[in-house]
């Protein structure tokens, strides 16, 4: 059976990958689409290609994109990253770490990859549970995004494709992200979530995303393979 392209949103983290996995076990040809955007963390493009070497995509486009230019964020200006948060405070405002638009502007990106393969279908790894308090990765932005797309593409338009944004990981927790992927045979190890790293990739164990992630891992009771400073 041929199977149908989609585009992957992919960083290398824990839940894009697993987002991979779950596209492939539903029958996808995975085209997985980076971005390059002045992120400080940039050590997670490199975890993107281990993970799409090692498990094998359709295709893997790495787009530049200078958000850094823009600034406003932690992750894209000298602006230090936040450490050592409580759940309560990474379960209340938005931080520091939120990047202007950045989603609205991966999906817009992936919207027109996905019309030239003729594809409908596009999987983004946000979540609205474990999460550090993004709007933009919220149900009731993706709905949004979704009707807009339908009204935006060419291929819409004309009645030949209905765009679909899956969401698969949203209403997930953390561990069950974890267990979702590990029973899939996802190698967590090859992936990166660390806000700050070394500068030899060493995950910094202290910002909202790597606090994040050790508790996905100890709720799960799957052993953490991140290499911490």
């Amino acid at each position: 059976m041929h199977e149908k392209p989609a585009v992957i949103l992919f960083s290398g983290g824990l839940d894009s990958t697993t987002c991979l996995a779950l596209a492939k076990s539903q029958g996808f040809a995975p085209h997985l689409l980076s971005f390059n955007y002045s992120q400080r963390h940039q050590v997670e493009l490199a975890a993107a290609r281990r993970v799409a070497q090692a498990v094998g995509v359709a295709g893997h486009i790495v787009l530049d994109l200078p958000l850094g230019a823009i600034g406003g964020s932690a992750l894209t200006a000298s602006i230090d990253v936040p450490k050592d948060r409580d759940a309560f405070a990474m379960g209340h405002g938005i931080p520091i770490t939120y990047v202007p638009a950045r989603n609205t502007v991966f999906l817009s990106m992936a919207l027109a990859m996905a019309e030239v393969l003729g594809s409908q279908d596009i999987f983004i790894g946000v979540n609205a549970l474990d999460y550090s308090g993004y709007p933009d990765c919220r149900p009731a932005f993706i709905q949004a995004f979704e009707t807009m797309a339908n009204l935006a593409l060419k291929e819409a338009v004309e009645g030949r494709l209905r765009m679909t944004i899956h969401t698969p990981l949203i209403h997930m927790t953390k561990a069950q992200i974890i267990l979702a992927g590990t029973a899939l045979g996802v190698d967590y190890g090859l992936t990166h979530s660390c806000y700050d790293p070394t500068q030899d990739g060493l995950a910094c164990g202290r910002c909202d995303s790597c606090l994040l992630r050790k508790k996905g891992f100890e709720e799960a009771k799957v052993a953490d393979p991140t290499r911490y400073v």
